[in-house]
């Protein structure tokens, strides 16, 4: 079909005549691909709580063994009727499955394709983007207009209401992860039930600064090799006024407690589980973290965490550089993070 722009992509996702038998959902906003993809999926089945009728696979899995989504797709329900299959895409190229399915499309699934960002030229993104039976949703993160009608909406399904001042509050603390985001409205709307509208001092009761979570964006990326969303969340951080040094710390500290758990995975310990041991890590990271994990050595590793702790110092006797060294630095991680991945 068309790469779908990422402002129609709520639009076309809500259209009951959906014929597409793959959609790729990808971007930086990690939470806003699973939300859509979630509730893709579970729409398209009669009960989502089936796992013969809604599908989970993992996209590493299926890379390793081509076929098997093609088999997947055109397996018939016991008792007939539509199919979804929510597919996670890992460190491997899912391209080749994926062209497989494209090629006779199944008639009675939809495969749903959750990816982070991908660059144009992705095989994954080109194919889908090309496929008359694909469609190629990008999600990004959301801005003021998108986050009120977020707010508008959900404040709305839960029988409240929210003045203009609210309102402008609550976007001020809101960010870019609609994770993180969807989360926080939630607890806010579930705590001022039966109180008819949400107030300024409902918010500051219970809202935490999501725009927090840009710090951890940034680190994800430098360390998942992910240049673009890198330049993104640290562009913001800096407008915010988030000290560089800070981030740098912040990505320090990163290193030091995937160098931990790197420890456990070549002790022969299973890559989820040496997640696991990562103290206070945000379970939303866990994928992303993960897949860190996979990539980043500890030789790398040790190479990071020097050369981080290099940057904090310097970042602290030249001031007013701190911003270039910063970005300096962890361009330097991420593109280590990209040549470990192509090897």
């Amino acid at each position: 079909m068309v790469a779908v722009k990422a402002s129609d992509a709520e639009n076309v996702l809500r259209r009951p005549d959906l014929r597409a038998a793959v959609v790729l959902l990808y971007g930086p906003d990690g939470g806003l691909v699973s939300e859509r993809a979630r509730a893709l999926a579970e729409r398209c089945v009669s009960d989502p709580g089936d796992p013969f009728q809604l599908v989970k696979m993992d996209g590493d899995d299926i890379a390793g063994d081509p076929l098997r989504l093609a088999d997947e797709a055109n397996t018939i329900g016991l008792f007939g009727g539509k199919r979804a299959i929510r597919v996670r895409v890992g460190s491997r190229n899912l391209a080749p499955a994926v062209a497989t399915v494209l090629t006779t499309p199944p008639e009675d699934a939809i495969i749903v394709i959750e990816a982070g960002e991908l660059q144009k030229s992705s095989p994954l993104r080109v194919l889908c983007e090309k496929s008359p039976a694909a469609l190629a949703i990008a999600c990004y993160a959301d801005d003021a207009r998108s986050l009120a009608a977020l707010i508008d909406s959900s404040v709305r399904d839960a029988g409240l209401t929210i003045g203009s001042e609210a309102k402008e509050h609550l976007l001020g603390l809101l960010g870019a992860d609609r994770g993180a985001t969807r989360g926080e409205i939630d607890k806010l709307v579930l705590y001022a039930h039966g109180k008819g509208a949400v107030t300024v001092e409902d918010i500051e009761a219970v809202i935490g600064d999501v725009s927090a979570l840009a710090m951890d964006a940034a680190i994800d990326a430098a360390f998942a090799g992910n240049l673009a969303e890198l330049d993104r969340a640290f562009t913001r951080l800096m407008g915010e006024g988030v000290d560089a040094g800070t981030l740098l710390g912040y990505a320090l500290r990163h290193a030091l407690a995937l160098a931990q758990a790197r420890v456990g995975v070549d002790r022969g310990a299973p890559t989820a589980a040496a997640v696991k041991t990562i103290r206070g890590l945000y379970f939303k990271r866990e994928s992303a973290v993960e897949r860190q994990l996979r990539v980043w050595t500890t030789p790398m590793l040790r190479g990071a965490v020097v050369d981080l702790g290099a940057g904090v110092a310097a970042t602290r006797r030249q001031a007013g550089l701190a911003s270039e060294l910063a970005l300096k630095c962890l361009w330097s991680v991420a593109l280590a993070a990209r040549r470990a991945a192509r090897r």
